[in-house]
């Protein structure tokens, strides 16, 4: 008995599924920074900041949130583990910093500091997303779409997740808040550390997996309808403290219940491997993700295959077509071997194998997924940097209600992202950027009925931008990691959410936060002097006077067709991606729907 429970443990503590449970819980540690509006307010009071002030470390929590290429790089050299520890590390010492500092239990800092204090303790998240998606990318190599959707859905969640977690602490100091968000990741981060890595997730494949997702995906939906429940609940009604802890019991059940999954498969299945799956992972592995540099070096390719094929192989049933191109490959590589071919050696990857980041940087396709990533997703987060003021300019009082609310559906358009571009390349071999295209229309309708300000138009475009901006999150791990492989994917994932940023200080920064004040100057009766350019645009940003109101349609009006326009760019951009990669996919997925 003894040895039967040592034995079952074992596989429970190696089982993929195992380490997506505890991805997810980790995940939740990643949405720290979706708090700082509320914790901005405590720092303000504190510390006797302006609003620019606060604005200043917004940027510096944006930066920390998206700037992860040492995060990137360290996942690669170090355990994924110890990439996790180095993350709380980061996340207690900044965030611990800034508490002692709003307590007066140490002396303040110039905003400079604060600044790095906050992007130092927001850049902990980047450790978090980078491990939990690099260990089960590489645990589920044919579900990644599900995968990356759930993970990063949970991450948006994360903020609503330590919200309701706090109401349970009611402290009348709302510095604490700071502390928990210190104290309460790296703690689950140390604690779930060591189960975070890649287990040869697939050697596991089971024909249960397909339930396992949607019962994952079920949980998912039950969390974003509760937490919403909970959300408009607590709003419209003066809960007591009794019933707040038990919306939170209750809340950690729901959160808990995943785990139900590994303990099933371990403890009641016997381990097993699909062998047409593994049969399937083994010729993919020829010119997909996990092979090592050296055995790019040694690689042989025959490009005589196509040259020397016989026309009518194209014509025959699957299986039978693979199996003369097989017997042609033996044929020329004796015949490379005796002399008698030509042969070349691979200069650098092809797509769906294993890039550098170097190597990627000179590729089109890349920068086609980096551009309209920067259009597409910087054009939403304009969207929620700014949902507070566009809701009052239109005559809204209550305006976390949209905060909330994009929260949810943000975390809604993650889990359908992933699941909708896994239909498409699964069902159909086709690539996955055409369900981000789709995506990013959604936006531009959404930024449209922000600019037309009609009668419900916040909760409208609050729904579309926040379903579209979601799904951006799932689909571009995901297709990067089939792009440009699984080796480097820390790095590469880590440089592409730096158009996050880039896209929100340009559209937020810029844009929409020039053509706020110059409307609201305008209302104030203070016209602008002179032209509106750069050099006023920066000068205004640095100024440290309370900024004007601005009220009406006309705040936002110009911002958000110029933020439609990107996202129909983005979705262009995305379609020509789609085009150049159909035959990648075609021979990713296209020999498991045969």
């Amino acid at each position: 008995m003894t040895i039967y429970l040592k034995e079952r443990f074992g596989y429970f503590f190696n089982n993929r599924w195992l380490v997506f449970v505890a991805a997810m819980w980790i995940q939740t540690c990643a949405g720290i920074g979706y708090l700082f509006g509320s914790i901005s307010p405590v720092i303000k009071i504190s510390l006797n900041y302006n609003q620019k002030q606060i604005a200043r470390l917004g940027v510096a929590k944006d930066l920390g949130d998206s700037v992860g290429f040492l995060a990137g790089t360290l996942c690669e050299i170090l355990p994924l583990w110890a990439a996790l520890f180095v993350g709380a590390i980061q996340n207690f010492i900044g965030y611990g910093w800034v508490w002692l500092i709003v307590t007066r239990r140490t002396a303040p800092l110039p905003l400079w500091a604060m600044c790095i204090l906050i992007f130092v303790g927001t850049n902990g998240e980047t450790y978090f997303n980078t491990a939990a998606l690099v260990s089960c990318v590489q645990n589920f190599p044919k579900s990644r779409g599900p995968v990356v959707g759930i993970l990063k859905g949970f991450a948006g969640l994360g903020g609503a997740i330590l919200t309701q977690i706090y109401a349970v602490i009611h402290s009348p100091d709302h510095a604490s808040l700071i502390f928990m968000i210190a104290v309460a990741p790296a703690m689950v981060i140390i604690a779930l550390m060591f189960i975070i890595r890649p287990v040869g997730g697939h050697r596991q494949v089971r024909p249960s997996d397909g339930l396992s997702f949607s019962f994952v995906y079920s949980i998912c939906l039950l969390l974003a309808s509760y937490l919403m429940g909970v959300m408009i609940v607590e709003d419209v009604v003066d809960v007591s403290q009794n019933v707040t802890v038990i919306f939170t019991a209750i809340l950690f059940v729901i959160l808990i219940i995943p785990i139900v999954i590994p303990i099933y498969l371990s403890f009641t299945q016997e381990p097993r491997v699909v062998p047409e799956e593994e049969a399937l992972l083994s010729q993919s592995g020829d010119q997909g993700p996990g092979r090592s540099e050296h055995d790019y070096g040694q690689e042989i390719i025959f490009s005589e295959v196509e040259e020397e094929k016989p026309k009518g192989v194209d014509l025959l049933p699957a299986l039978e077509r693979q199996k003369r191109i097989a017997q042609l490959q033996v044929r020329l590589a004796q015949a490379a071997a005796e002399g008698a071919v030509r042969t070349k050696r691979r200069r650098g990857p092809r797509r769906g194998e294993d890039f550098t980041l170097v190597q990627a940087l000179i590729k089109a396709d890349f920068w086609l997924m980096f551009f309209s990533l920067l259009f597409g997703s910087g054009s939403g987060l304009t969207v929620i940097d700014n949902l507070g003021q566009m809701s009052q300019s239109l005559g809204y009082d209550d305006t976390h209600v949209f905060v909330s609310m994009i929260s949810i559906w943000n975390f809604l358009g993650r889990i359908g992202g992933g699941y909708f571009s896994e239909i498409i390349v699964r069902d159909n071999a086709y690539p996955r950027h055409a369900a981000m295209a789709v995506a990013q229309v959604v936006m531009a309708f959404g930024h449209f009925f922000f600019a037309m300000g009609w009668p419900g138009a916040m909760y409208i475009g609050t729904l579309l931008v926040g379903l579209g901006y979601g799904a951006h999150w799932a689909i571009v791990p995901a297709a990067a990691s089939e792009l440009f492989g699984l080796k480097n994917f820390g790095a590469l994932y880590n440089f592409l959410t730096i158009a996050n940023p880039a896209g929100s200080l340009v559209f937020s920064g810029l844009i929409a936060s020039s053509i706020y004040d110059r409307e609201a100057e305008k209302q104030a009766q203070q016209p602008h002097e002179g032209r509106l350019n750069l050099a006023s645009v920066l000068t205004s940003f640095l100024n440290m006077d309370e900024p004007l109101k601005c009220e009406g349609t006309i705040c936002f009006f110009l911002t958000s067709l110029i933020m439609s326009g990107l996202c129909i760019v983005a979705a262009v951009l995305s379609m020509i991606l789609v085009y150049r990669t159909k035959t990648v996919y075609a021979n990713l997925y296209g020999r498991s729907r045969t």
